[in-house]
């Protein structure tokens, strides 16, 4: 069953200079209990789609055209009531950086109390306070350091509050975004066994988003790969890492180091990525395909798709 379903989705903003195409045609779905890795450099527009299903779109950012249906109910078009509700409850989301993210003049136990009173009316101080507790408990930090103010804590404690605090009202789906930028590599290690963790015992629905391919594929079920804020190939994991179809998810893992082969060079891909206010014509990639063909450069290309796999590329039409 699906639980969230992105049907054509466009997300611009109008600028003086015209408008930048930031998502532009995304349609993607996810599956209850799933892990969807949802990956590309940076401006690709990956971000955009997240902060887009929750509606939380900076001015004059605006969902242009398109759906987003959670549980059949078109986010798009809920009014701001509706949207409090959701947000938190039943979608929630963990934010790239979480001490700018976490208000610096409320402690641990204010952030947790505030989301669960706010959501469950009624509600005392004291039995939301024994809810944190015993969430932090499930996050390896000792309750006491609820009276912390969140400069006290390291990057990784940090993070874990917010993973804490997402999901203390048992959501059905967590968006990640970027959930271990700010770690180093044996925090963000931990990060992960923990996410894991979290996942098996309340059956999360997660959309990762990432541009490292590494925690992507240790992570998700399934993979969407975007460029130019349009999707460029999606399918199950496993099948997009071991035979990526498209040139640019080819050009993606091509560029990770690897230490166990003779790798004088990391291999780059040529030129820039595309600007969005102006994009090239037909094929979006096609400035910096190695395996550009003059329709690509005329003709914007179609999904062709198999077995699970859906790829947008005149090669696989």
């Amino acid at each position: 069953m699906n639980i969230l379903e992105i049907e054509h989705l466009d997300v611009h903003f109008p600028i003086h200079i015209g408008t930048v195409r930031a998502v532009e045609d995304v349609s993607l779905s996810l599956q209850h209990g799933e892990v969807m890795g949802l990956v590309g450099e940076s401006g690709c527009g990956k971000s955009t789609l997240g902060f887009s299903i929750l509606k939380l779109l900076r001015s004059p950012g605006h969902i242009a055209g398109g759906a987003i249906h959670y549980h059949g109910r078109d986010i798009a078009s809920m009014k701001q009531r509706e949207l409090l509700n959701l947000r938190g409850k039943k979608i929630s989301m963990i934010f790239q950086d979480p001490l700018t993210s976490l208000n610096p003049l409320f402690r641990v136990e204010d952030h947790f109390v505030e989301t669960i009173q706010t959501h469950e009316k009624g509600i005392s101080r004291k039995k939301a306070r024994a809810r944190a507790e015993e969430m932090l408990v499930n996050l390896g930090i000792s309750p006491e350091r609820l009276s912390e103010y969140p400069h006290q804590m390291s990057g990784g404690m940090r993070q874990r509050i917010m993973i804490g605090i997402s999901l203390i009202l048992n959501p059905d789906l967590l968006i990640a975004d970027e959930p271990t930028t700010s770690l180093d590599v044996i925090v963000e290690a931990q990060f992960l066994d923990l996410l894991n963790e979290l996942r098996r015992k309340y059956n999360l629905t997660i959309l990762l988003i990432s541009h490292n391919l590494g925690i992507v594929a240790q992570m998700a079920d399934r993979v969407t790969v975007m460029y130019g804020g349009r999707i460029a190939e999606s399918g199950p994991a496993e099948t997009v890492f071991t035979n990526p179809a498209h040139p640019y998810t080819q050009g993606l893992l091509a560029s990770i180091p690897n230490i166990q082969l003779d790798q004088p060079e990391i291999q780059t891909m040529p030129g820039a990525p595309p600007d969005l206010v102006n994009p090239p014509p037909g094929c979006v990639l096609h400035p910096r395909c190695p395996q550009v063909m003059e329709k690509c450069k005329r003709e914007r290309p179609v999904f062709t798709e198999n077995n699970g796999r859906r790829v947008s590329c005149w090669l696989y039409t």
